[in-house]
């Protein structure tokens, strides 16, 4: 399955990810990479988890208000929302891009065992890196109803403590192809950079 693509994007709430991988999955489309034969999943495991929450079951009564409370939630429910997405909905042809996950280094090395498992060989890890300020100035902007300052400041340094060292992790193996980008340009030019850092038809 050395054909099919497989990315990690990465970074600091609010630094685009989302954005990132849409317009790369329609660069890739328009190039042929992404087609009937292999389309592309977007495993983001936010919306899938914020789902969960809302229904009448015992663990995700205690998530949601874990979740409530502002607090860190264990790794081992990140690691099952998205295993669960890839047995799901993963048939073994498409295109892989993971949105905002692994969020901790724990969560990186699971993740190695379940690429290893599904052969999917020489990931690429794409680190969109914003500044702290960058990140608070961009999630205040939003003004979604759980960015408020206290909540934002604790997603930050969470980041700082948990997903950092995901990020050296990735940046120190040799099994990963490992991509920085300034995610503190224009959309556009940040999409410029990656493609050109990806190489012709978007790498690995």
């Amino acid at each position: 399955m050395n054909n099919l693509h497989n990315y990690i994007f990465i970074g600091r709430s609010g630094c685009g990810k989302g954005t990132q991988i849409e317009k790369l999955a329609e660069y890739l489309t328009q190039k042929g990479v992404i087609n009937a034969e292999h389309t592309f999943l977007r495993i983001e495991t936010g919306s899938r988890f914020r789902d969960f929450a809302q229904t009448d079951n015992y663990t995700a009564k205690m998530l949601k208000e874990a979740m409530d409370n502002g607090e860190r939630l264990p790794d081992n429910f990140a690691i099952w929302t998205w295993t669960a997405s890839l047995i799901d909905d993963f048939t073994g042809a498409e295109h892989i891009f993971f949105d905002g996950c692994p969020r901790s280094l724990l969560e990186a090395q699971a993740l190695d065992w379940v690429l290893k498992f599904y052969s999917r060989d020489n990931p690429t890890v794409v680190y969109l890196e914003v500044s702290r300020e960058e990140s608070k100035r961009r999630l205040l902007e939003r003004g979604r109803a759980d960015d408020e300052l206290a909540d934002i400041d604790k997603r930050l340094d969470w980041f700082e403590s948990d997903v950092l060292p995901a990020v050296e992790y990735y940046r120190n193996n040799a099994k990963y192809r490992f991509i920085e980008v300034d995610g503190e340009q224009s959309r556009e030019k940040i999409h410029k950079d990656l493609v050109s850092m990806l190489g012709s038809v978007g790498g690995s």
